[in-house]
């Protein structure tokens, strides 16, 4: 009988039940070419809440609210979605990692140097400033519970804390800070309003006293238009309502 050559010596080959595994030997037999190990770090981001936060904003800002799907953003962030699932559950996950991202953005330093009115006045611009550049996303977010979303929470604090030291009371202070925010959130809206929103085309000899004030508009229905009427309303609020602080 000719002699049988294996590849493999018996302390390399494990029999488990019918089937036999064969382990690579430790070392490369001759004439193999060398096996190099790929060194440092993977190819691809380890998935993360932040790498989640911005593929979901991408997503959003490009495809709408309802773009926004659980398969949808696990092709956004190329990954299938069971890693995705691996980090958050739902949707509704995801959209408080953005409320909390958006939120944490906003400047709330004034409040703890400045005179209560200059202090909402910063807020005021930078919240408006955020949310101006996701609109998508304010008639979602501004419903949004914020429950376990710690830098929104902390926003909400450094506010109402500044309010209250500037005097307000307990029971007013939430009515007043949601009445600012209907404007700013209105006010974000009008800044990506389209420049023509106030074009009356064909009625004009109808409607001589709006086209006379659209025509005396100095940015013709641009952004600066936008800003200018922001300023307006925030003054008149900041205004309106340190009369009523005085008189609590």
């Amino acid at each position: 009988m000719n002699d049988i050559h294996f590849p493999y010596t018996v302390a390399e080959m494990h029999v488990t039940g019918k089937e036999a595994i064969l382990d690579t030997p430790s070392t490369p037999r001759e004439g193999a070419a060398p096996v190099h190990r790929r060194a440092g770090r993977p190819p691809t981001a380890v998935l993360g809440q932040k790498q989640i936060t911005r593929g979901a904003l991408k997503l959003i800002n490009r495809d709408g609210y309802k773009g926004l799907t659980m398969a949808a953003l696990a092709r956004q962030l190329n990954v299938a979605p069971s890693a995705l699932y691996n980090h958050v559950t739902s949707k509704q996950e995801v959209l408080a990692l953005v409320e909390d991202h958006l939120m944490g953005s906003v400047d709330v330093s004034g409040f703890a140097t400045l005179p209560w009115a200059d202090a909402v006045k910063v807020w005021a611009r930078s919240y408006r400033a955020t949310f101006a550049e996701h609109v998508p996303l304010i008639p979602v977010i501004a419903l949004l519970p914020i429950t376990d979303a710690p830098r929104t929470v902390r926003m909400y604090e450094a506010v109402a804390s500044g309010f209250g030291d500037a005097g307000w009371q307990p029971e007013t202070i939430l009515n007043v800070i949601v009445a600012f925010e209907s404007f700013i959130f209105g006010s974000a809206y009008d800044a990506n309003a389209p420049e023509d929103i106030f074009d009356v085309g064909a009625l004009a000899t109808a409607s001589p006293a709006l086209s006379a004030a659209v025509a005396a508009r100095s940015g013709h229905g641009s952004r600066v238009d936008a800003d200018a009427a922001f300023e307006a309303g925030l003054d008149a609020l900041v205004t309106g309502f340190a009369v009523l602080l005085q008189h609590a």
